[in-house]
């Protein structure tokens, strides 16, 4: 009854096709024989199955690996060249085939057509798989060409972007102008007027012409298919026979209405075309960074300088249209609707073709925006640098645009993207939103949008959205914090934080009220950033604090807690252990000291918070004006003194308390102790302690706190003549006996020694004077309200409320923002980080770049653990024990 069962099933009715492409990795017709067979024929049918076998992406990268394409370079480079030149062939051809693209089919029956002609049983021809195609082998060839090439191009040159000569003896028309080619700097009419009439060359001249070059004609086909009807774009805007038609894609910049984007073949087709492109830009990630100047990309260096000016402002309005309009859509369908579900992500499986379309636009933008090598570097002029038309075209008409509406357009959709993404942090249901794939390329993007547009960086900052930009920021910054592999995101936004601080505008900007819903625990977000990493971040110290000093002349009603919160990085900044263990912490103390300087100079009556912690903290300011190496190495050793003896007590509760542990309660006792065990006396921490009056030593201590100011970024040190002498007489009474004690190990990072004459150098300018006479001035007077007073807090407040420091500071100093000032290394960091982010975004699904050598940055490779059940359970539960669903797979992180 069963014996006519067969014992080796197929695919029914061979419809799949599975078994050609399945046998494609090893049969000697199929990719092996690029590596055995050498000198291949272009007329050979062996390239036909390239075009035709698969079906999508996914099966050419998991079909065609990247030792294929590496062994047939080692073993017959020659049948790689073929193969390049193929496929650039036929799709050129393709192109301009009356029958590409092939009419997309909606409907059942035209699915299952799809299906017959897939399993070859038609042979109506699929010009657009085919196309298709073309670009998926190119996608996956070139990125190990690079790799194997390296910083030498000697392959490249010679297959993609060699020109031919053409055999042909008449002249070229002299009116014609060179392909690709912008030559003029600006929007001036002039100068166009004047290279029109400049005089021809002679007609009679023989000329040598030559063909582009594969990479020309690439280039241009690819621009082209952005923009082809019934292709990427519908086919309704079609005119005529001419399928090529330079729209911009979706209503914004440029453009007041929105093509049909719904069609999730044209998103598709869009995000195969931008892919190709973002590879061919990917030529400088194998590139050391020590090299990313000196050998620019070829690639990027002609799309930014050679596209023609119509092609570069429809590429770029369409690109940013895109990714702006990514948060609102102008119709309702089962799939919008089916997004805005929770845990939708759980449910719908799979991508979507419209948020990789957006990832892959954003992508491109930042790429194009960030391209600043050899002749694309942004050309100085009187002092300042500026893109032109010549270096980088993309980055040129960023800068140009000027109409309110295209920047409350921008900032708007901007927004929306961000309260978007902190609904789906802080969303009531742990996990039911999934974090926005694109977000940082999307902040980056924005940072590149600012940094290039000093126009729209003034509007930002004019906006009433200004400050909810900020806390959005700095939302995610702190939300990001915890993750290593974020922290070079978390370092761009400090920047972009410290840029928009150094504008006039954003003084003012600080009296807006604040509309965004955060929790609670970020509110202190620069705190969070310096006191909850453990030292992890200490790269984004410096920015945030830059910014705090940049706003603090504006500071007005600052609150207790933020106030607080001020005081607490002082101390902590001020902590020996943390001055004395790298060489640039100094300066974070600086910066503070800036901050107080500022409020004092501005705005004290305003701030009364602020400048009560400063009496409060008085000690402190006093002990950094005779800050030594000695003492702070006696501070440090004391401090781990007192942390051993809390953890023995901890350790063994019963045992008795001994006098010497008792008398470690008391920090003067224990520091007396101390000194004497080292046999140091008549030093002067031993005179005086923390605790008990004043003393006349205190005063002099106190004097001594003002400092020379070398370093003051308020020139001309706005002090009356009586403070300058009071500081005159009493900074002679300063005397602090120097024991040179040795550095214990391991207290400087990275090798790094504290010295005394390290300690002077930065000690000597720190800017004290302001806080050091405002101490001098008031200390007595809060000192009696402290001892009659019976509400002493309230009563100081308001006294300090209608303080009147002018007898003190002559004038107010100039407000002197510090700015972030671009550099060799900070353009190649942030190049890194962009195609980091970019390179790891890529790893899925297809793993564009895994499996070549990148030069730029530096990938980490982590071992896969095996998936337990438990994360299975909180996988479907949407992450309520907030573990992540792809914490299971192979990571890769770009460092």
């Amino acid at each position: 009854m069963f014996s006519k069962i067969p014992q080796r099933f197929s695919a029914p009715f061979g419809l799949l096709g599975d078994e050609a492409k399945l046998a494609f990795p090893s049969q000697p017709e199929g990719i092996t024989k690029l590596a055995t067979s050498r000198n291949l024929s272009e007329a050979d049918s062996y390239w036909e199955q390239y075009f035709t076998l698969f079906d999508s992406a996914s099966e050419v990268y998991s079909l065609i690996t990247p030792h294929h394409i590496r062994r047939a370079l080692a073993e017959a480079p020659e049948n790689i060249a073929t193969l390049i030149r193929v496929v650039t062939s036929r799709l050129f051809k393709l192109l301009s085939d009356h029958t590409f693209p092939t009419p997309l089919g909606g409907t059942v029956a035209s699915y299952a057509t799809s299906l017959i002609k897939s399993a070859g049983i038609s042979q109506e021809r699929n010009t657009t798989k085919e196309l298709l195609n073309c670009i998926r082998i190119l996608q996956r060839v070139l990125p190990v060409v690079f790799e194997v090439q390296g910083e030498s191009n000697a392959f490249e040159l010679e297959v993609i972007w060699k020109k031919q000569q053409i055999q042909d003896e008449e002249s070229q028309d002299s009116n014609a102008e060179p392909q690709f080619v912008i030559d003029d700097d600006a929007d001036s009419d002039t100068e166009e007027q004047t290279n029109a009439q400049s005089p021809p060359p002679s007609a009679t001249a023989p000329q040598t012409r030559f063909s582009p070059s594969i990479g020309e004609r690439l280039f241009d086909s690819l621009i082209d298919l952005l923009f082809c009807c019934g292709f990427t774009l519908p086919k309704e805007i079609q005119v005529d026979h001419h399928k090529i038609n330079y729209v911009i894609w979706e209503k914004g910049i440029g453009s007041t209405a929105s093509l049909n984007h719904n069609n999730s073949a044209y998103d598709s087709n869009k995000t195969e075309v931008l892919r190709l492109l973002l590879i061919l830009l990917s030529r400088q990630i194998y590139i050391p960074a020590s090299s990313l100047f000196t050998h620019p990309s070829i690639y990027s260096t002609h799309l930014v300088q050679r596209l023609p000016r119509r092609d570069v402002l429809t590429l770029l309005c369409s690109l940013l249209n895109t990714v702006i309009n990514s948060s609102s859509t102008d119709t309702i369908t089962i799939g919008t609707l089916a997004g805005k579900l929770p845990y939708n992500h759980l449910v719908f499986k799979g991508e979507d073709p419209r948020t990789t379309l957006i990832t892959t636009c954003v992508q491109v933008l930042d790429v194009l925006l960030d391209f600043q090598s050899g002749s694309a570097r942004d050309p100085a002029n009187d002092g300042q640098s500026a893109p032109t038309a010549k270096s980088n075209a993309f980055r040129y008409f960023i800068m140009k645009l000027h109409r309110e509406q295209d920047f409350q357009y921008l900032f708007s959709g901007t927004m929306k993207i961000l309260a978007d993404q902190a609904s789906n942090v802080n969303n009531l249901l742990p996990g039911a939103k999934k974090s926005l794939p694109y977000i940082n390329e999307l902040i980056i993007l924005f940072w590149k949008l600012i940094e290039l547009n000093k126009k729209f960086r003034t509007f930002v900052l004019e906006s009433e959205q200004s400050m909810d930009f900020i806390a959005y920021l700095l939302f995610y910054c702190v939300d990001i914090k915890d993750k290593p592999q974020q922290h070079g995101l978390c370092r761009a936004i400090s920047y972009i934080v410290q840029t928009l601080s150094a504008e006039p505008t954003f003084g003012s900007s600080l009296e807006h009220t604040l509309h965004v819903q955060l929790p609670t625990k970020w509110g202190p977000a620069i705190y969070s950033m310096v006191a909850t990493t453990g030292g992890s971040l200490t790269s984004l110290y410096p920015a945030l604090v830059i910014a705090l000093a940049n706003a603090a002349p504006y500071f007005k009603h600052i609150g207790i807690s933020a106030s607080a919160r001020l005081i607490q990085l002082f101390n902590s900044f001020s902590n020996p252990l943390f001055l004395l263990s790298d060489e640039g912490h100094p300066r974070l103390l600086f910066f503070m000291l800036e901050v107080f300087s500022a409020v004092l100079y501005y705005h004290p009556a305003e701030n009364p918070n602020i400048t009560y912690g400063i009496l409060q903290s008085r000690k402190i300011f006093e002990d950094l004006g005779t800050f030594t190496l000695a003492r702070g190495l006696r501070e440090v050793r004391r401090a781990q003194l007192a942390k051993e003896e809390r953890a023995n007590r901890l350790a063994n509760p019963k045992a008795k308390a001994s006098a010497d542990d008792l008398e470690a309660g008391d920090p003067a006792a224990e520091k007396a102790r101390f000194l004497q065990d080292e046999g140091i006396v008549g030093s002067a921490d031993s005179d005086h302690g923390s605790d008990g009056p004043r003393s006349s030593y205190d005063d002099a201590v106190t004097a001594s706190m003002v400092s020379p100011s070398s370093e003051n970024p308020y020139p001309g040190s706005p002090l009356s003549e009586k403070a300058r002498g009071k500081m005159r007489e009493r900074r002679s009474l300063s005397v602090d006996n120097v024991v040179l004690e040795r550095v214990p190990p391991g207290l400087g990072r990275n090798g790094f020694v504290p010295t005394q004459e390290w300690v002077t150098s930065w000690q000597q300018g720190l800017p004290l004077d302001a806080v050091m006479l405002f101490i001098s001035d008031l200390v007595q007077k809060v000192e009696e309200m402290q001892k009659h007073g019976s509400n002493a807090a309230t009563e100081i407040l308001k006294f300090l409320s209608s303080v009147n420091l002018d007898h003190i500071y002559s004038q107010r100093p100039p407000i002197v923002p510090r700015r972030f000032q671009w550099s060799d290394a900070s353009l190649v960091w942030l190049t890194s980080l962009i195609w980091g982010e970019i390179y790891v975004r890529g790893m899925t699904p297809l793993g564009i770049w895994n499996g070549t050598n990148v030069r730029l940055f530096f990938v980490k490779h982590t071992q896969s653990q095996q998936r337990q059940i438990t994360e299975t359970v909180t996988n479907v539960m949407g992450g309520f024990l907030r573990r992540t669903s792809d914490s299971s797979q192979n990571r890769q992180r770009a460092t």
